[in-house]
């Protein structure tokens, strides 16, 4: 492996316009509408609002996701978003409709983290230096 090994996440939802509110409030983006891209429509309706990335630096991109028959919630992936300082965005999380889980918290010389619930169930975490 040559590079970072995350280079693309998706979280799944079952209320679009909900997570994406969400994640709009909590992290202060503007989320864009991403084309399905399988050819194959017979799956299903299938949409994704995609994070803002720029691919120039660190770190990896990704989407929500809404997908007919794929469970939301309950995973075992925990997605970290970067931030300045996880408190931040940590008290944004319950005006936008979420749970705090873990207010923000040192794990030593890697830093401080934040969890939370969204919306749709699923836990995330936000991660700082300071």
């Amino acid at each position: 492996m040559n590079s970072n090994p995350v280079g693309w996440f998706e979280i799944y939802v079952e209320d679009m316009p909900r997570a994406q509110a969400f994640y709009e409030s909590v992290l202060k983006v503007s989320l864009e509408s991403l084309e399905d891209p399988s050819a194959d429509k017979s799956q299903g309706a299938f949409s994704m609002m995609t994070f803002p990335s720029d691919m120039e630096h660190y770190g990896a991109s990704g989407a929500l996701v809404h997908m007919e028959g794929a469970p939301v919630g309950k995973n075992s992936t925990l997605v970290y978003f970067a931030c300045e300082d996880c408190v931040v965005e940590a008290g944004r999380v319950v005006d936008a409709g979420g749970v705090l889980e873990k207010e923000k918290m040192a794990i030593g010389e890697y830093g401080f983290i934040a969890l939370a619930i969204d919306t749709e169930g699923n836990m995330i975490g936000f991660h700082s230096q300071a």
